[in-house]
């Protein structure tokens, strides 16, 4: 490790997963307004949208969020291609 390169701010933060609830402490220099006590101590607290515990990939829970229905379009599109390739 280069000496002089990593900053010298790091201290225990709680982040929280906001899609779950999850909270876990970890050591970071990210800056945060809010705080949170956990276990009777005082964190800064740092919200995320998605963590280990709430992304599909480590959950195994894939969910497929078609909003606008980009799959039936792309299939009525393509469907006379697919039928000839099958063939």
């Amino acid at each position: 490790m280069k000496k002089g390169i990593h900053p010298d701010s790091y201290r225990m933060v709680a982040f929280r997963d906001m899609s779950n609830g999850h909270t876990f402490i970890t050591r970071s220099t990210v800056q945060s307004k809010e705080m949170v006590e956990i276990d009777g101590v005082e964190y800064p607290l740092v919200k995320l949208e998605i963590s280990n515990t709430s992304h599909p990939f480590y959950t195994g829970k894939v969910k497929l969020v078609d909003t606008a229905g980009r799959v039936d379009k792309f299939m009525s599109r393509y469907k006379n291609h697919m039928e000839k390739r099958g063939k």
